[in-house]
């Protein structure tokens, strides 16, 4: 679907930059938020030139934002809208996995903050500034390995301040906010407006993006051990590509992707009764108004 617009978030370097040259390769115009502008603005830089012949793709734009911190999130979604951006898709796909914990001036578990806050607040941003498109997709940056999540199904902490009162397990915090992210997206689904979608892209076991280098502590030792069996960057962003760009717009909204189509993600992510409760306590930590069913 070309001549449409895409945000992509940690678009400087990894899987955000590569599933952007995918994406202006498709035709599609791209802007890229992230954290450095001297690096975010190098990234864009290297996307020119890749549009294809004939097309109306725009150079990429670039905006920056320390997504941890929820008033840059909203500063974002402002300067969006002030630009006159017509998002059609948004690409989630900023995220990190932090050694220990660390609370966010906001309060908050910053692997939290970035996984699931940051996405879920930028949506709904973009929704009240009225900067996405009739048809809009949002796509999640998602994890198989939310399957190791610790979330207790009777009272869900989504902000991830239990972690500062039990063992901070690195990947279990890490899956954790990348359930609640999960099933935050899965009441979205029922509130978003007819035509809008959204999705959880699982990229797999990706090589070579720095990911598990720059989470540092038991990832970074771990990670030569799966490098074997791991995929390319550009193998890896095939989902999320195929979500932004196939026609008509996959179902179901609210899924959870992998490999080009729908796949089962744990029981927990699947309890309709447990993501409602998670929506809404999401929208009242961050001070969102919720959308309504």
């Amino acid at each position: 679907m070309s001549g449409r617009t895409a945000v992509v978030t940690g678009g400087a370097s990894g899987l955000g930059l590569v599933t952007a040259r995918h994406l202006v390769r498709a035709g599609q115009r791209v802007v890229l938020v992230g954290r450095d502008a001297t690096r975010t603005r190098a990234a864009a830089d290297s996307l020119r030139g890749l549009a294809p012949a004939g097309g109306d793709a725009a150079p990429p734009r670039t905006y920056t934002a320390d997504l941890q911190q929820w008033s840059q999130v909203r500063a974002l979604a402002a300067r969006l809208a002030a630009d006159g951006q017509h998002v059609d898709v948004l690409v989630n796909n900023a995220g990190a996995a932090f050694p220990r914990y660390q609370q966010t001036p906001d309060g908050v578990e910053r692997t939290y903050a970035l996984n699931h806050h940051a996405p879920f607040l930028l949506t709904h941003a973009l929704l009240a500034e009225k900067a996405l498109t009739p048809d809009a997709r949002i796509i999640n940056m998602s994890s198989f390995v939310e399957k190791r999540a610790r979330l207790d199904a009777t009272d869900p902490d989504v902000a991830g301040t239990s972690w500062n009162r039990r063992f901070f397990h690195q990947m279990n915090v890490y899956a954790t906010s990348k359930l609640v992210s999960l099933l935050a997206a899965r009441e979205l689904a029922h509130r978003l407006p007819d035509g809008m979608s959204v999705y959880n892209a699982d990229p797999g076991m990706v090589k070579g993006t720095g990911m598990n280098s720059n989470a540092g502590g038991l990832m970074r030792l771990t990670a030569p051990l799966f490098r074997p069996f791991s995929i390319t960057p550009d193998e890896g962003v095939r989902t999320p590509v195929w979500l932004a760009c196939a026609s008509p717009a996959p179902r179901p909204s609210g899924g959870f992707f992998s490999r080009s189509r729908p796949e089962t993600p744990s029981r927990l992510a699947l309890d309709d009764a447990l993501a409602l409760t998670v929506y809404t306590r999401t929208a009242a930590l961050l001070g969102v108004e919720p959308l309504t069913r």
